[in-house]
């Protein structure tokens, strides 16, 4: 059973399902070239909040092989997850930058009005890997249903060839279940890997 948590800003509210660490296991297969990359890995996810309208996300990875027996880090995650709206002048921001108007607090009905035509709320997924890339989602959460698409990838000059990605998340029986597909290393947009994770 998921327990939602009460004391959320209105904005987290479609977001709230995805709240706590997940812990468990995917599988790797991604064609590169003559060559397949396939494998396990162990996965542990966190979605946190510190009150703001917005949740923190934190996601490390490692790969096992297909026999369990190696033991290697993978890319890490962090980032933030938020319903896509308007910026207004009682938004903090941009960098350091206090509102310019006074802070109001927003409510159920403010954020009912952000749902669209096909029942799902706007969201937006901004995530740095560990390795130098960064990734800006745009995309839509409806009920216990998560997916988004890499608006830009941002690469630093040492990083290898990725251009872009979808992922799909998914409450179901409890678990916490994952799809990732990406264009890479010449290969286009593809699935590359899943998991089944569990709250803990």
């Amino acid at each position: 059973m998921i327990e939602l948590p009460t004391d959320l800003p209105a904005d987290l509210a479609p977001l709230a399902w995805l709240i706590g660490v997940w812990e468990g296991s995917g599988v790797i297969d991604y064609p590169v070239g003559d060559e397949r990359l396939q494998g396990e890995f162990a996965q542990r996810i966190s979605f946190s909040h510190d009150g703001g309208p917005f949740l923190n996300y934190s996601s490390t990875a490692t790969f096992t092989g297909e026999d369990q027996a190696v033991s290697i880090p993978l890319t890490a995650e962090t980032g933030f997850w938020r319903l896509a709206r308007p910026a207004t002048a009682a938004d903090a921001g941009p960098a350091l930058l206090p509102p310019q108007a006074s802070t109001v607090t927003r409510t159920a009905d403010d954020v009912e009005a952000l749902r669209g035509e096909n029942g799902g709320f706007p969201i937006e997924v901004s995530l740095a890997h560990s390795d130098g890339m960064l990734e800006f989602y745009v995309g839509q959460i409806d009920g216990p249903r998560v997916d988004i698409s890499s608006d830009a990838v941002v690469r630093s000059a040492g990083t290898k060839e990725y251009g872009a990605a979808s992922r799909m998340y998914g409450l179901v029986d409890a678990h916490l279940l994952w799809a990732w597909d990406i264009a890479a290393l010449g290969t286009p947009l593809r699935a590359h890997a899943s998991a089944r994770l569990a709250k803990v």
